[in-house]
């Protein structure tokens, strides 16, 4: 039956961890302890740390890589979009894959296939560049969907704890990425191929790591559940495009901010560098701000104070002193770090049940990672035709106002209006 809007929020904060496999009643009812935990989380962490490197890597050398291969400003800004649609393309795939060769081993199966597209891209020219770029963003989409769920299935009573060492990981992958990429290039006598080249190593060493995860018995899948009317759904809609709105800026930040700094006279050690800090400072904002956002009547005042600083840290990058650009780095990142969470935290937020939360971060991925690769693309296309920094604020204000705008109302305390009911 529907589920009325005045209900009280009935999945804890704490949820963000997203399991794919929610509605199979045989995965969900078999949960054995895992016996060297240790060994698991240390494969989790590694795995974790892949996620964002294939995409933090290649900003800080996107000018050598356009020169290079002969890209104008709209195939970079294709460039820097590709990846990120693909993760919403081919995350949806996850529960089939997961449910036909289980979690582990299609995690096993797709780390290899992130290590071809890391290694693809650095060859065969363009071809290679773009296929590379899809090939890595769809393994990332994929092991994205089903690590969550692998966190909360065998690591049930420390899902505040997992959320946290989870979050760390993505922003400790994408901070090294980005403060590395371009010191290796160096060493590499200034080859951009083996400096890109290098972050397929990282995705080998977590399948040695995650291999003893694969001789797990796969469990049987049954028991699945409806849940029909989210498309109808006004809320559903709101933190769909609120997902999508503040992913648009996180990727905007991924691909150009070291181009946009390289711009404004910075080195590219310098600014890889920046772009490494405001990750690394992502981690303490999303462990902080989900817990604040509790302590308030809803979750509008914890968005709007995120989406000002993300805003004010991206208009400073472009207008600041070059010589304050650290202290903006790290308001970027505060904000970012809180806003991501919140995205996160709202999937629960807004869910009455585990299998509606499982089905609405479907859609906001999906239908959010979309929207949000128009962003990337947005910046390559204003680059290319005006070669001015003011259409680009102009550009971060519009998309911070619509975040904000689907924040307020995405973040009221209510409930998704959906049937959700066993099969």
């Amino acid at each position: 039956m529907p589920t009325p809007k005045s209900m009280p929020d009935h999945l804890p904060v704490e949820d963000t961890l997203i399991d794919a496999e929610i509605d199979d009643a045989g995965v969900q009812g078999q949960n054995p302890a895992p016996s060297r935990p240790w060994l698991l989380l240390l494969g989790l962490m590694l795995v974790g740390i892949n996620l964002r490197p294939a995409l933090s890597s290649l900003s800080p050398v996107l000018g050598d890589v356009a020169a290079s291969r002969g890209l104008s400003g709209m195939m970079a800004g294709l460039l820097t979009t590709l990846p990120v649609a693909c993760l919403g393309l081919f995350g949806p795939l996850a529960p089939r894959l997961a449910r036909r060769w289980g979690s582990e081993k299609t995690i096993a199966l797709i780390l290899v296939t992130l290590a071809l597209g890391i290694l693809l891209r650095t060859q065969f020219g363009q071809f290679g560049l773009f296929a590379g770029s899809a090939l890595a963003g769809a393994s990332i989409g994929i092991i994205g969907v089903l690590l969550p769920g692998i966190v909360k299935r065998d690591f049930p009573r420390q899902v505040s704890l997992m959320t946290g060492v989870y979050t760390m990981a993505l922003c400790l992958g994408a901070a090294l990425a980005a403060g590395l990429t371009v010191p290796a290039m160096h060493w590499m006598g200034d080859s951009w191929q083996g400096a890109l080249a290098i972050w397929a190593t990282p995705a080998l060493l977590a399948l040695l790591a995650w291999w003893p995860q694969t001789r797990k018995q796969q469990a049987a899948h049954h028991g699945q559940w409806l849940v029909r009317g989210l498309l109808r759904d006004p809320l559903a809609w709101q933190v769909t495009l609120f997902m999508g709105l503040q992913s648009s800026m996180a990727y905007i930040v991924f691909g150009w901010l070291p181009s946009i700094l390289i711009d404004r006279g910075e080195t590219p050690l310098h600014a890889g560098l920046l772009l490494s800090i405001s990750i690394m400072v992502q981690v303490a904002s999303s462990l902080l701000v989900p817990a604040l956002g509790q302590r308030c009547r809803d979750q509008r005042p914890p968005i709007a104070v995120t989406v000002a600083l993300v805003l004010s840290g991206l208009l400073g990058m472009l207008f600041a002193p070059t010589d304050s650009l650290l202290l903006w780095a790290v308001l970027l990142g505060l904000g970012q770090g809180g806003l991501f969470s919140m995205a996160l935290s709202l999937l629960a937020l807004r869910s009455p049940d585990p299998h509606v939360a499982a089905h609405l971060s479907g859609m906001a991925q999906g239908v959010g990672y979309a929207l949000a690769s128009l962003g990337p693309l947005s910046v390559g296309l204003i680059r290319d035709q005006t070669h001015s920094l003011w259409p680009l604020g102009l550009l971060f204000l519009l998309i911070s106002t619509a975040t904000c705008a689907m924040g307020m109302l995405a973040g009221r305390k209510r409930l998704v209006q959906v049937e959700s009911r066993p099969l």
